[in-house]
């Protein structure tokens, strides 16, 4: 009895915080903790810290099947992204080993030709970022990110992400 009230209870916590535009990040790419959507009342900029739904897609299945990303609340079953966006329309991505944007390479941008477990993992060709669309960054690493996927839909966008209580591990 003890047992059911307690699960009630949380996912009530759950619930609630969910609808409330919380949300909890387990992934390395970001501090790990609560973090909160905020809406976004002006058009997104560069340097943003987003929360974003990706595009269920192929390419995005398959990066869930690898465990790249987690089940979620987003359209075709996904979690939502807690990504910075690095570049915006018009822009152009160059990518090698490393990310360039408009001739400026990116911090932080290696990109890897295998993921963790020796799996080849494919990388965005580069190009001009299109109308609608988003290129997204994490300073993490091991990040799946528009390094890998490239642009994404900016109708996926749910507003800018706040850290609420967050640890780096």
């Amino acid at each position: 009895m003890l047992l059911s009230t307690l699960l009630m209870a949380v996912a009530s916590v759950g619930t609630i915080a969910t609808v409330g535009g919380y949300r909890l990040n387990l992934t390395p790419s970001e501090p790990l903790g609560l973090w909160r959507i905020e809406k976004l009342d002006r058009p997104v900029k560069a340097g943003d810290l987003v929360f974003i739904c990706s595009p269920a897609t192929a390419p995005f299945e398959e990066a869930r099947r690898r465990g790249y990303l987690r089940r979620g609340l987003c359209p075709g079953g996904f979690a939502p992204l807690i990504k910075t966006v690095a570049a915006l329309v018009g822009q152009r991505i160059e990518i090698s080993d490393h990310v360039v944007i408009d001739g400026r390479s990116l911090a932080a941008s290696a990109v890897r030709k295998t993921d963790g477990e020796g799996r080849a993992i494919m990388f965005y060709p580069g190009g001009v970022v299109p109308p609608g669309y988003l290129f997204l960054h994490s300073f993490f690493a091991s990040s799946y990110d528009s390094r890998y996927f490239g642009p994404v839909p900016d109708s996926g966008l749910l507003g800018l992400a706040r850290p609420v209580l967050t640890f780096d591990p």
